[in-house]
């Protein structure tokens, strides 16, 4: 994981850091008032899904929601670098 990733949302034109102290990619989505649906926070429901336009994301653990190429579960992933979500 980027120590400092930015995060870009293309959709709502708002940019935001993924900092060390963000459990997840959802926890920074939170953190700057961004709402996000989501119901298990470990990777099992898909609530949350959403497309990733550019970068990588590196999974904590991994999902058991399908999931299809180009798409994330922010409940828990963490950017690998700097990152553009469909959000």
């Amino acid at each position: 994981m980027d120590p400092s990733a930015k995060v870009t949302l293309r959709h709502i034109g708002a940019q935001l850091q993924c900092e060390s102290g963000h459990r997840s990619l959802l926890d920074a989505l939170e953190a700057n008032h961004i709402d996000v649906e989501f119901q298990c926070r470990s990777g099992y429901c898909g609530a949350c899904r959403m497309r990733l336009l550019r970068g990588r994301v590196a999974y904590t653990q991994s999902p058991l929601a399908c999931i299809r190429p180009g798409d994330i579960l922010p409940c828990c992933c963490l950017p690998a670098g700097d990152i553009e979500l469909e959000l």
